[in-house]
């Protein structure tokens, strides 16, 4: 059985909202390759999709991780 995943399209600015940032970071992010941008053929409109932004945020060391 295919495991379905699924996708939750945003736009920028939602996007921004969900992960606190300014929808122009969201814009760069997709610019450098960091997350993937989806647009419907004929349409300027731009979003992401929430899960491979939550995918692309990184965990920052901090003193308890050390082991």
């Amino acid at each position: 059985m295919e495991h379905q995943i699924h996708r939750r399209y945003v736009s920028l600015a939602d996007a921004g909202l969900y992960v606190g940032a300014n929808h122009r970071t969201i814009r760069r992010m997709v610019a450098r390759g960091q997350l993937r941008g989806y647009r419907l053929p004929g349409s300027r409109l731009l979003r992401v999709d929430l899960n491979e932004l939550d995918a692309a945020l990184q965990p920052i060391p901090t003193v308890g991780d050390a082991a």
